[in-house]
């Protein structure tokens, strides 16, 4: 193209600038496509250097690709000149069109900035338009205008040229034609910076494909051969707990198979009482023991922590449920608890149970503590019968408020006739002779009688009274609903029970028993009541012939 007397422009000439920019347009990366901008000016603009200077990040330009002088491009590729430096040249000189043209006359105020550049020698020009070794000709690249917008965009990097081949200033066809090729070399820089983005975006989502398909094998693996139970749940909706996923601990545990799983909720699975503790539980970090139902109609006490899986877009998804049985450890704790409330030789609960069931029973009225003892939240009775199982009293008393709870208070009947009305009935049972069994047989034989005469009370009340073993040779009995007559036929009962022949290895023994019939009503304490109900045996045991208090 140096040789082209303008405007008359050689087509080879024409060809050759349109196949350098089809070579960076079809350039594989940005690397490669700098390095084909810059050639592409040595090649086909009639220049012999030439260099892409890149806009970094950061503001800052860096020599990316150099073409023309193998020795300058060694010495100056990679270095980076501030964005300070080159907003100055682009200031001054000369502008032809979008490019800058700084002559020698004044470029030499340039020489000591931080902009890399090369040193040319040569004789000073002999006419007007002859290309100086130190002129300086700049193409900024910019990207294209926004629609609507100025004339160019953001500045993305300059092209620095140096020597025209015909040792002259371009004309302007030759001002022309690198305008437009820098024009050119920024769209091809941009869909370059573009491709490369997609590139390294398309390396980085396959990583993270391939970093979440070993995820989800991790947690497949870990969720299917977890030794304790797992299970992942609807979480809101009307499917709101159905079960969509269960591992093999959980359907071993339950005796259920994955398929049959699937059909139910936890709501289906949990036991009726537990209801309640399973709904509170249904959150993120929720912690519960409860009974979930087995297939053959059992129930194992299981130990849930929910965890709750988020969709980014959708919210909370799915909850994770880990199920640990705690069958054993519950069964410990119970007997446990039995132990500590019962009597370890008969079975009965024992002093302190006893007073806690009494206690349950009677509030307290001002005068005393002030304030109402435990009572069952349902229905304020004692909540367990002589065998630790659940249980309600009859309705005694009368309903009122008192300003705390809902509570019926326990009544005694008054006088000593029998007028009707019913109440808490404590009788106080002390054996007759059982010292002298001890005496004459051993503590085992007295521990034989003892266990004896607990079964014999046991079997003597009814369901939902209460028979304890207050400690030695003493028993307590608490009958809800009994009058005054009812009460001391029930102790007669009892008492003609013990006194039957109690056979202790091969031998026939017998005692005696005294009862006090005590009655709770609420303004009393347990203590109160059992003192009472303890005077009244005595007074019935010094009441008796000695010879009477014992039969056979």
């Amino acid at each position: 193209m140096e040789t082209e007397s303008e405007p008359y422009v050689r087509l080879a000439s024409l060809r050759q600038l349109h196949q350098v920019m089809a070579d960076m347009n079809t350039a594989r990366s940005l690397a490669d496509t700098l390095q084909t901008v810059s050639d592409g000016v040595v090649q086909a603009l009639g220049y012999e250097l030439a260099c892409v200077n890149l806009v970094r990040p950061d503001g800052d330009l860096v020599v990316a690709a150099f073409s023309g002088n193998a020795a300058a491009e060694a010495l100056i590729t990679g270095r980076v000149g501030s964005r300070e430096s080159w907003e100055r040249r682009l200031s001054m000189g000369e502008n032809w069109g979008d490019l800058v043209f700084i002559p020698h006359t004044e470029g030499w105020v340039l020489d000591d900035d931080d902009v890399p550049q090369w040193y040319t020698d040569g004789p000073a020009p002999r006419f007007e338009d002859e290309w100086h070794p130190s002129d300086r000709l700049f193409a900024p690249m910019y990207t294209p205008a926004p629609s609507g917008g100025g004339s160019c965009g953001e500045l993305i990097g300059v092209l620095s040229v140096d020597r025209p081949r015909n040792g002259r200033r371009p004309g302007a066809w030759g001002r022309e034609a690198l305008q437009m090729y820098a024009f050119q070399a920024a769209i091809a820089i941009s869909n370059a910076r573009l491709r490369a983005n997609m590139q390294r975006a398309l390396v980085r989502l396959e990583r993270e494909q391939q970093a979440l398909r070993a995820s989800e094998e991790s947690f497949r693996q870990a969720f299917e051969y977890a030794p304790s139970g797992m299970a992942i749940a609807e979480m809101g909706g009307d499917q709101h707990g159905r079960i969509l996923r269960t591992n093999d601990a959980l359907c071993r545990l339950l005796g259920r198979p994955a398929s049959a799983m699937r059909r139910y909720s936890f709501s289906d699975l949990v036991h009726p009482e537990d209801i309640g503790t399973l709904l509170r539980t249904s959150a993120e970090g929720g912690r519960a023991e409860l009974r979930l139902g087995r297939r053959d109609g059992t129930y194992v006490w299981v130990h849930l922590r929910n965890s709750v899986v988020a969709d980014a877009a959708d919210g909370p998804r799915f909850l994770l449920t880990h199920v640990e049985d705690i069958e054993d450890r519950k069964r410990r704790e119970l007997q446990l608890a039995h132990r500590a409330s019962h009597d370890a030789l008969t079975g009965l609960p024992n002093s302190a149970e006893l007073r806690s069931r009494l206690a349950s029973r009677l509030c307290q009225r001002a005068g005393h503590a002030g304030a109402l003892e435990p009572v069952d939240s349902a229905y304020g009775h004692p909540a367990f019968d002589a065998n630790g199982h659940g249980f309600d009293f009859p309705s005694t008393g009368v309903e009122v408020y008192d300003g705390y709870d809902h509570h019926v208070h326990t009544v005694a009947p008054e006088g000593e006739r029998d007028d009707g009305a019913k109440g808490l009935a404590v009788l106080f049972c002390d054996l007759d002779g059982f010292k002298s069994i001890n005496d004459r047989f051993g503590h085992n034989a007295g521990d034989a009688v003892l266990i004896e005469v607990a079964r014999r009370l046991s079997g003597g009340v009814r369901d939902g009274d209460t028979v304890a073993r207050l400690g030695g040779d003493e028993f307590v009995v608490l009958a809800d609903g009994l009058g005054r007559a009812d009460a001391q036929d029930l102790a007669v009962r009892l008492r003609n029970e013990i006194i039957q022949p109690i056979r202790v290895d091969g031998r026939a023994m017998r005692v005696g028993a005294s009862f006090g019939i005590g009655w709770a009503s609420c303004g009393m304490t347990a203590d109160e009541v059992l003192k009472s109900a303890d005077e009244r045996m005595y007074v019935e045991k010094r009441s008796r012939p000695k010879q009477h208090r014992r039969a056979g």
